[in-house]
């Protein structure tokens, strides 16, 4: 929540369940970095897309909830 500027709601109806752990999905991450007002939090949400995508890839196209506790 803090890395995106979203509130809780939104972050919990985003999270998904994959295998053993909780994630986000990259699509939502995306949409959110397009629609984002706040440029220094699009420019967060990519960083951190792009660190989950490329340095902990356990699920295609979902964010690790870990990742984003180790990115915060």
């Amino acid at each position: 929540m803090n890395i995106i500027g979203m509130s809780e709601q939104w972050v919990s109806a985003q999270i998904k369940q994959k295998g053993e752990s909780k994630c986000i999905p990259w699509k939502s991450l995306h949409v959110l970095i397009l629609v984002h007002l706040d440029t220094k939090k699009k420019v967060d949400v990519f960083a951190l897309s792009i660190y989950g995508l490329m340095i902990f890839p356990r699920a295609l196209g979902y964010i690790d909830e870990v990742v984003t506790d180790l990115f915060d």
